[in-house]
């Protein structure tokens, strides 16, 4: 019995890559600090001495 079978192994992986989501979400909620720091340093600074 010498058989030859050639077998495939087909792998397939889902592409949910959560850590990749993570790092977007804190990136863009420290851009939205830095934004938000800023916009109250200009109230608080600059506009309230004008006032």
């Amino acid at each position: 019995m010498d058989e030859n079978k050639e077998v495939e192994v087909e792998k397939k992986e889902k592409k949910s890559d959560s850590s990749k989501v993570g790092v977007a979400a804190i990136k863009y909620i420290t851009y939205l600090i830095i934004f938000f720091g800023i916009l109250w340093f200009l109230i608080n600074y600059v506009f309230g001495q004008l006032l």
